[in-house]
C-alpha cells in the first residue's frame, strides 16, 4: 500500500500587467493498492485553493490500472471517474473521466 501526499504554493506577480496575479495552493494526497496480479486501485484528489478569490476547485478520482506486456515492452494502463466535490461557479462539474497510458522503460 502507498501513502503520500504533496503540496505546493504557486504564485506570480509583475510581468505583463494585463496578466492577473496568481496565489494559490496546490495539494495531491493519494492512496493506492497494488495486488500481487499487478492491478492497481487507487483514490486521490488534485485540489487547489484560490487565495485571491477565496475557492476550491477539489476533484475526486478513484482509477484502476493494470500493468500489461506487448511484446517484452511493460506498459499501464489506467482509467477512472473524476467527480467534482467543489468547483468556482464557471469551473468544471459533475463527472469525467479519465484513460492514462503509460510506456514504462525499465534499466
Amino acid at each position: 500500500m502507498d501513502r503520500r501526499h504533496a503540496g505546493h504554493r504557486i504564485w506570480a506577480g509583475g510581468g505583463d500587467s494585463n496578466r492577473p496575479n496568481v496565489s494559490n495552493t496546490f495539494i495531491q494526497p493519494f492512496l493506492s493498492y497494488t495486488t500481487k496480479y499487478a492491478w492497481t486501485y487507487g483514490i486521490n484528489t488534485e485540489s487547489t485553493y484560490d487565495w485571491k478569490n477565496k475557492q476550491w476547485s477539489v476533484p475526486i478520482n478513484v482509477t484502476v490500472g493494470k500493468l500489461i506486456k506487448v511484446g517484452n515492452r511493460p506498459i499501464s494502463l489506467t482509467g477512472g471517474l473524476r467527480y467534482w466535490a467543489e468547483s468556482p461557479d464557471t469551473g468544471p462539474k459533475d463527472l469525467g473521466f479519465r484513460f492514462v497510458v503509460t510506456f514504462l522503460f525499465p534499466k
